[in-house]
């Protein structure tokens, strides 16, 4: 960015010397060292923020390409049959790859209006003699 060359540097440390005098030389470098610094923040701060800039309109550029792509392509391949709907291709949309759960019910006849499957709960663990009723233990 800047070409500052060994030799300018060395003649500006020379007239610093002179001009500021060896005393004051240390508060002035550090006076300089935090203006230094505070402009280096400003441009990180001002190249992050127009990096993020040209991100976000990257990425709205390419969101329109696939729209369009998408576009053209479903216009090339239509769906077979117009009464159907157009499949959902929203990513994470749930969709079942074996199709049990389209239009159908549990295995044991009980299912909701739409459609959707519900889930009966059986029990997991048999009861054991200890907890059983006497007419459980008669009929064993």
């Amino acid at each position: 960015m800047f070409d500052v060359a060994p030799t300018e540097l060395l003649l500006v440390a020379f007239v610093a010397i002179i001009v500021i005098g060896p005393k004051d030389l240390p508060k002035a470098m550090r006076f300089v060292g935090h203006w230094v610094g505070r402009a280096r923040g400003v441009a990180r701060q001002f190249r992050s923020g127009f990096d993020a800039m040209v991100r976000e309109a990257e990425l709205e550029e390419m969101e329109k390409r696939w729209k369009e792509e998408n576009e053209r392509i479903m216009r090339e391949h239509p769906s077979p049959d117009p009464a159907l709907p157009a499949p959902d291709t929203t990513e994470g949309s749930g969709d079942d790859p074996a199709g049990a759960g389209e239009g159908r019910t549990g295995g044991d006849g009980a299912g909701e209006e739409d459609g959707a499957p519900v889930m009966v709960e059986k029990p997991l663990v048999h009861p054991s003699e200890d907890d059983a009723t006497p007419a459980d233990k008669a009929a064993q």
